[in-house]
C-alpha cells in the first residue's frame, strides 16, 4: 500500500511539473501578446518574452527531477532504475545549466561571486 502511495505521489509531482511548463508558456504568451512587458514592443519585448519562457521550463525541470527520483528510488531502487535515473537527471541538469546560460548570459555559479562583490562594497556615504 505504501509502494502505490509512492507511485501516486511520483505521478502526480511529474503531472505538476508538466503543469508548470505548459501554464508558465501560456502566461508568458498571453503577456506578451497584450504588450504588457517591461520592455515594451520590439526586440526587448521579445527577450523578455523568452526569458519568462525560460524560467517556467526551468521550474518544471526542477520538478521533473524530484518526481524522477521520488519514483525512482522510493518505488524500485534497482541498479538499473537507479542507473536510468542518474541519465535523466544528468540530461536535465544539462538542460537547466544551458537555458541559465542563455537566459542570463554567465553560468548559474557565477552569479553568486558577482552579488557577493556587490554586497562587500559599502554603500556610497558609510566608508570610514
Amino acid at each position: 500500500m505504501m509502494v502505490e502511495l509512492i507511485e501516486v505521489v511520483g505521478k502526480g509531482v511529474d503531472v505538476a511539473g508538466v503543469a508548470v511548463i505548459v501554464l508558465g508558456i501560456l502566461l508568458a504568451t498571453a503577456l506578451f501578446l497584450r504588450g504588457r512587458w517591461p520592455g515594451g514592443a520590439g526586440m526587448a519585448g521579445f527577450q523578455s518574452y523568452r526569458h519568462n519562457i525560460g524560467r517556467a521550463i526551468l521550474l518544471g525541470l526542477e520538478i521533473l527531477v524530484a518526481a524522477d527520483i521520488i519514483q525512482t528510488v522510493a518505488v524500485e531502487p534497482t541498479f538499473q532504475s537507479v542507473g536510468v535515473l542518474a541519465i535523466i537527471v544528468l540530461v536535465r541538469t544539462f538542460l537547466s545549466f544551458t537555458l541559465e546560460l542563455e537566459l542570463e548570459g554567465r553560468w548559474p555559479w557565477q552569479r553568486r561571486r558577482t552579488e557577493d562583490v556587490f554586497r562587500a562594497k559599502p554603500e556610497p556615504g558609510t566608508e570610514r
